[in-house]
Parts: structure tokens; C-alpha cells; sequence
């Protein structure tokens, strides 16, 4: 396992994201950014939606060179997936998945695959949340656990998959491999 170093980058309204225990954590859900580098991810997830003054953010982020940063620490919960916020850990993967057209019903494959740099730092912090998160166990994808569909952008009578990441080309195996972690979720 390749030594990990963590930067921390705090959102500006970590504070008012509401605290949880550790043993609380007993999934890590995996996300794609869906963005074309880590710099947009960060300018989105500063962003304040909800009337407390926060937005939706991953826990970690992992840039395609492997480079890991926490932008909201575990024990508290961050706003990435819905109905699994309170005792889940969000890992968002730099990828650019549908960008820009996440919506159109033409442009709804991923292409780009996962580097082996972030997939060594993923496997890293995995190991090290084990370690953090006594009851940490299960692991989903955000298409796991998100199945909601949507119109299209372009063909409203259209449906399509609200949620795809991490998709079809994360090495779900390579991950799991050793991991001591359970996949749940649609289809698992």
C-alpha cells in the first residue's frame, strides 16, 4: 500500500455541518466529480444550496495524479448522496464523466477511465477510514444508491439515470480486492 498523505483544504462551512460520532460511519459511497479537473469540484462543492449556509460536497477528493484532499472531516456529514448522508463517507474521484452534457440522452456514456494513481490512493484511504471508522463495512457507487431518473435535457419524454458515477469503467474488483469492505446496494 502506498504511503498517504491527506491535504487538508476545509470548506468554508465545514462548522455548520452537523457533528457525528465516528462509530456513526458504516459506509463509504464512491462518486465521480463529473468535472473536468479538481478546481471546478472545489469552486462547486463552496457553493452554499441549503438555507444553512452549506452545499453538497464529497469528504475526499482524489485527483487523477493520486494527490487525496479532505475538504469536510468524517465526523461530520457532508451533504453527497441521498438518504445515506448521516452515516456515510463521500469519495469523489476526478473524473469527467458526462460533462457537460450530464443530462442529454445522447451523451450518457463515460469515457474516461480512472487513472491507477487514483485507484492506489482510493485502495490507501480505504485501509486508513478502516482504521479511523471502527464500523465502517459496506461500500457503495452513487449509482448504487441513487437510481432516481429524470427528463432529459434534450427529449424530455426521455428518462434518464439522475446518477451514473462511478460507472461502468471503475474497477469495482481492483477496489474491493482486500478492502474487508461489503458492495450494497441496486443490483448487489
Amino acid at each position: 500500500m502506498p504511503l498517504l498523505t491527506i491535504h487538508d483544504q476545509p470548506l468554508p462551512y465545514v462548522s455548520r455541518l452537523p457533528e457525528r460520532p465516528a462509530g456513526a460511519v458504516t459506509l463509504v459511497v464512491i462518486h465521480c466529480t463529473e468535472l473536468p479537473d479538481l478546481a471546478s469540484a472545489r469552486t462547486y462543492g463552496e457553493k452554499a444550496l441549503y438555507d444553512n449556509g452549506t452545499g453538497n460536497s464529497g469528504h475526499y477528493y482524489i485527483d487523477r495524479d493520486g494527490a487525496v484532499y479532505r475538504y469536510v472531516p468524517g465526523t461530520r456529514i457532508a451533504n453527497h448522496v441521498r438518504g445515506h448522508n448521516r452515516q456515510s463517507i463521500g469519495i469523489e474521484l476526478v473524473n469527467r464523466g458526462r460533462y457537460p452534457h450530464w443530462w442529454d440522452s445522447h451523451h450518457q456514456q463515460m469515457t474516461e477511465p480512472y487513472t491507477a494513481a487514483q485507484i492506489g490512493a482510493l485502495r490507501a484511504l480505504l485501509a486508513r477510514l478502516r482504521q479511523d471508522f471502527p464500523n465502517l463495512r459496506q461500500i457503495a457507487g452513487h449509482e448504487d444508491l441513487d437510481t432516481a431518473l429524470m427528463p432529459a435535457s434534450d427529449n424530455p419524454a426521455l428518462e434518464i439515470r439522475r446518477k451514473l458515477d462511478p460507472g461502468p469503467l471503475f474497477p469495482w474488483a481492483a477496489v474491493l480486492d482486500g478492502s474487508g469492505l461489503t458492495r450494497i446496494g441496486a443490483g448487489h
